[in-house]
């Protein structure tokens, strides 16, 4: 629900996304797979995949569960973009568009991009979007046009190389996930 308001928005409810990821799991766990990945690049639902996970490995005890955010595995993107735009640039900013870029140019309208960030957010607080102390919003609370970053900055070579950087980060961590053995006290 954290783009709801505008057009296009597709949403389900954290009941319903908490229910389909767990049957899935499970049907995935039946068929005999003990580790399981959800990989998830959007905000909104990364606590729903960590509260999945938690009650999937409580109830099967054999499975290991990682509910995993794209952008938290090792990467280099940081050295490409503003400081301002690696805080507030959330969605549809300079990486995001830039992977577009690199992914699919002609669906990529250069001419409309925007460059908006968060507006009305608490200043000199301890409180903000999605840190450490972090409030509930709605983008459309934030953004008049949905873009949080600065899009008209994007480039395809800057894409290619977060691109590059995230998968290496991503190898790293399914070799991690490979060998990754559940702790067990018992």
């Amino acid at each position: 629900n954290e783009h709801s308001g505008f057009p296009g928005t597709i949403s389900l409810s954290a009941t319903t996304l908490l229910a389909v990821i767990k049957e899935m799991a499970v049907s995935i766990y039946q068929a005999g797979f003990r580790k399981l990945v959800l990989m998830n690049s959007h905000g909104g639902q990364p606590q729903i995949l960590e509260i999945a996970a938690r009650d999937l490995h409580q109830e099967y005890p054999d499975f290991a569960v990682f509910p995993l955010f794209t952008w938290r595995v090792p990467h280099q993107t940081a050295d490409l973009l503003t400081p301002k735009e690696q805080e507030y640039g959330i969605h549809a900013g300079d990486a995001e568009t830039s992977i577009m870029l690199s992914l699919l140019p002609e669906q990529v309208q250069m001419d409309l991009a925007v460059a908006e960030y968060p507006q009305g957010l608490p200043e000199d607080s301890l409180l903000d979007m999605e840190g450490k102390l972090p409030f509930a919003w709605l983008t459309r609370e934030l953004s008049a046009s949905g873009v949080m970053g600065d899009a008209t900055v994007a480039t395809k070579d800057k894409g290619d190389r977060i691109l590059q950087s995230v998968a290496d980060g991503w190898v790293q961590v399914i070799q991690d996930i490979y060998q990754f053995q559940q702790p067990n006290l018992n």
